[in-house]
């Protein structure tokens, strides 16, 4: 179970990466269209495993491969955003989250 402080970081930090990717990380995202679903932080806030929806989903491979290769400079911009409400920005590890495929599959399925 998450501590009040571990959910209110977690919100910040999705807020703020939502930010970024739609204002200054665009040449990130590949050409596809990426939205964070969900952002769970670690206990001692120093590691965030962030959820990444992307569409379309066959992109996904190219995005996620992206994201980890500037997964640096994507923290230092999210440092510079958060920096004076945080004292440690974490390490940031992406997921992705396929939850929309799933449910269209579940959804075709019971057509």
């Amino acid at each position: 179970m998450d501590s009040i402080r571990q959910n209110k970081v977690a919100r910040l930090i999705q807020r703020d990466l939502s930010e970024m990717f739609q204002q200054e990380c665009k040449e990130y995202t590949v050409g596809a269209m990426l939205s964070i679903t969900t952002v769970r932080v670690s206990s001692d806030l120093s590691y965030a495993k962030i959820y990444v929806s992307i569409f379309p989903s066959e992109r996904s491979e190219s995005v996620m491969k992206s994201l980890e290769e500037h997964n640096k400079s994507i923290r230092f911009i999210l440092g510079r955003k958060i920096g004076k409400q945080m004292r440690i920005i974490p390490e940031l590890r992406f997921f992705v989250d396929d939850s929309l495929d799933y449910i269209d599959k579940i959804d075709e399925l019971l057509k």
